[in-house]
C-alpha cells in the first residue's frame, strides 16, 4: 500500500477542469455562444459584436476575449470547448486549430501529433 496522495483532477499541468465553478463563471458567454447556432443570430453578431456580448451581461474580461479571438482567455473564463468552438467555427478554425492553440503548436502540427498518437510530454 503506497502513502502517496493520487493527483487531484484539479492538478493537471495545462489542463483546465470544465467544472460546476466554472460553468456557472462562464454561463452568459456560453449562452451567447449557444445562440451563434441561428444565422439570424450569427448575422447580428457579426454585425456589432460588442453590442451582442453585452446583450448577454459578459463581463468586460470575457467580452474582450472574444473580440480579441483570445481562445485560451475564452476558457479560463469559463467557456466551454464545445461552445467556443461554434464561434472558432464562425471564423472559419477548426477544431485541430483550437488544439494547436491550446497547446502552442500550430494547427498542422497539432493533426501530425494526432495522428501519431497523440502528444508526448515526457
Amino acid at each position: 500500500m503506497s502513502s502517496e496522495t493520487p493527483p487531484s483532477r484539479f492538478d493537471l499541468p495545462g489542463t483546465p477542469v470544465f467544472d460546476g465553478q466554472t460553468s456557472r463563471r462562464g454561463l452568459r458567454m456560453n449562452k451567447l455562444f449557444m445562440s451563434l447556432r441561428t444565422a439570424q443570430n450569427r448575422e447580428r453578431f457579426l454585425a456589432d459584436e460588442a453590442a451582442y456580448c453585452q446583450e448577454f451581461g459578459l463581463t468586460p474580461e470575457q467580452q474582450q476575449a472574444v473580440l480579441d479571438r483570445d481562445w485560451q482567455a475564452m476558457i479560463d473564463l469559463g467557456g466551454s470547448i464545445f461552445y467556443v468552438y461554434k464561434l472558432a467555427m464562425m471564423d472559419g478554425r477548426s477544431m485541430q486549430y483550437l488544439g494547436g492553440v491550446f497547446t502552442g503548436m500550430g494547427e498542422d502540427e497539432f493533426l501530425a501529433a494526432m495522428r501519431a498518437g497523440g502528444r508526448r510530454d515526457g
